[in-house]
């Protein structure tokens, strides 16, 4: 998934996420019990489940992980559903307190996507507060455009449909354009079959940080690469605060440059060769 189209894909995503919420809850109505705040609760985490999940499987869907996919959407499913149940009666709350019902629902929507935001930054390549500060933005505008679409629209569940569909689109949106505008390492696939496919290194960049593990096992690495001749743990990227030291770990060969190593630091425009697999390391200062 390039840099370039993951927005594309995230806002899909993340629609779709809104489309399922807005059936899930368009069934339990929105005031199934007395308590408005339960209520409120509830249907919003039902809604934040659903855009959590999708917008979090994305990375791994698009780089053909399934499992990559399955163990983000099992951290970000349920950030996705606090979020909901957190900001929808926050929301609320603020509304019945000053009476400023649009700021009120656009701000708790903002924290709902500060939420799934933060989901992103633990299970992605991103530091946590970049995919925050993403989702926070996206919540706030995807949140205004759902109380415009219920008031500009006659049919309240049309209105709400496509409220929800722009919220998620907008959420998923921004978590990944911020997240690109601001990422500072990277690697571009250039041939295999991931070919133009990018993975962001920046949480890896810190020297006490966590290391990155190129490998072709998705349970044992964090850039999984589909290739017979990668071996699961085939090399470790460790950051220096500044760009990565590659260190081989494998019987097959890492070759930065065309030039075997056993450890390099990496400079930026150089290629990896790992198997079949070539990757170009870019990094912005």
């Amino acid at each position: 998934m390039s840099r370039r189209m993951r927005a594309y894909y995230y806002a899909i995503l993340g629609a779709i996420g809104g489309l399922v919420g807005w059936q899930v809850s368009d069934f339990l109505g929105l005031s199934f019990t007395r308590n408005i705040y339960f209520s409120e609760a509830v249907v919003g985490g039902l809604i934040g489940l659903s855009v959590g999940l999708l917008i979090g499987a994305t990375e791994g869907l698009l780089t053909r992980s399934p499992v990559r996919a399955l163990r983000a959407a099992i951290v970000s499913g349920p950030l996705g559903l606090a979020a909901g149940a957190i900001g929808l009666p926050l929301g609320e709350f603020i509304f019945q307190i000053v009476g400023a019902e649009t700021f009120g629902r656009v701000l708790g929507w903002g924290l709902f996507g500060l939420l799934i935001g933060l989901a992103e930054g633990v299970t992605g390549g991103t530091q946590m507060w970049k995919g925050a500060l993403g989702g926070f933005i996206g919540g706030m505008t995807g949140g205004a455009l759902l109380e415009g679409a219920r008031h500009w629209l006659s049919d309240p569940l049309t209105g709400k449909a496509a409220g929800l569909v722009l919220l998620g689109a907008s959420v998923g949106a921004f978590i990944a354009l911020i997240v690109v505008l601001l990422s500072r390492a990277w690697l571009e696939v250039t041939s295999g079959k991931l070919k133009g496919a990018e993975f962001i290194l920046d949480k890896f960049l810190k020297p006490d940080g966590p290391t990155a593990v190129i490998g072709s096992d998705a349970l044992k690495a964090d850039i999984v690469l589909p290739d017979p001749d990668i071996a699961p743990q085939h090399a470790i990227l460790s950051g220096t605060g500044t760009n990565f030291v590659l260190k081989d770990m494998s019987m097959n060969g890492t070759f930065v440059d065309d030039r075997k190593i056993e450890q390099a630091q990496l400079a930026n425009h150089q290629t990896i060769k790992v198997g079949n697999t070539e990757m170009v390391y870019h990094e912005k200062r």
